[in-house]
C-alpha cells in the first residue's frame, strides 16, 4: 500500500484486464454509504454533470488517465469535467457494476452514451474504472480518488484547464502544483512498469 504523503502520480493505475467484456451486468454490489455517495459523484461526472464538490472527491495532487486524458493535478482534471457540457449535448450511464470496493481501490464496470453536440450521432462505451482511493479517507465521510486509471493526453489536460473561462476551473487553481512528480514513461508497459493485480 502507498503512503498517505506519497503524490498523487504514486497511485496512479496503469491497469491491464483479463477480459475485454466490461459490459455491466446490472447486478448490484451494495455499497456503504460514503462509497455509494463517491460512485454516485463519479457517474454523475461521467454524465456531464460537474460541480465544485464533485471535483472536490479528488485530491489536489491526483491522476486521471483515461482514454482520452491524461491530467496530472486536480487543476487539469477540473478543466476537463467542466468541458465535458461544452464538448456534448449528453452523456448517459447505462449502467455499472461494481467489482472491488476495498481500502485501495473501487473499481467497476460503466457503461456510458455520449452525444456529441456538433455531430447528431450517439456512441456508446464500455470501460472498467479503477479509482485509486486516497488513505487519509478511505474510511471517512467523504472518500476521496487519489488516481484514475482508465503525448496527446497531457497536452490536452494541460491546454483545455487553461483555455477554460470558468470560475468553477479557476476554484482548482492552487492545485496546478500539488505533489509534482516528472510523468513516468514506461514505453510498451512492459519491464520495469509497475504492475498491480486489480
Amino acid at each position: 500500500m502507498t503512503t498517505v504523503s506519497a503524490p498523487g502520480e504514486n497511485f496512479e493505475v496503469r491497469q491491464t484486464s483479463a477480459t475485454k467484456d466490461w459490459h455491466p451486468d446490472r447486478k448490484r454490489r451494495s455499497l456503504d454509504k460514503a462509497r455509494q455517495a463517491l460512485l454516485d459523484d463519479i457517474i454523475a461526472l461521467y454524465s456531464c454533470e460537474p460541480t465544485i464538490e464533485r471535483v472536490e472527491r479528488y485530491t489536489p495532487d491526483c491522476v486521471y488517465d483515461d482514454q482520452f486524458v491524461y491530467a496530472n493535478d486536480r487543476y487539469k482534471l477540473a478543466g476537463q469535467w467542466f468541458a465535458l457540457p461544452k464538448l456534448f449535448k449528453a452523456s448517459k450511464n447505462e449502467g455499472y457494476q461494481v467489482v472491488r470496493s476495498d481500502d485501495e481501490v473501487l473499481q467497476f464496470k460503466n457503461e456510458q452514451s455520449w452525444t456529441f453536440k456538433v455531430i447528431p450521432k450517439t456512441t456508446t462505451i464500455n470501460a472498467l474504472v479503477t479509482l485509486s482511493l486516497d488513505p487519509e479517507t478511505v474510511h471517512s465521510d467523504f472518500v476521496r480518488v487519489k488516481g484514475l486509471g482508465f503525448s496527446f493526453k497531457k497536452w490536452q489536460a494541460d491546454q483545455v484547464a487553461k483555455h477554460m473561462d470558468s470560475r468553477e476551473v479557476a476554484a482548482f487553481e492552487a492545485d496546478k502544483n500539488a505533489g509534482k512528480e516528472h510523468v513516468r514513461k514506461y514505453g510498451d508497459g512492459k519491464g520495469d512498469a509497475p504492475e498491480k493485480n486489480l
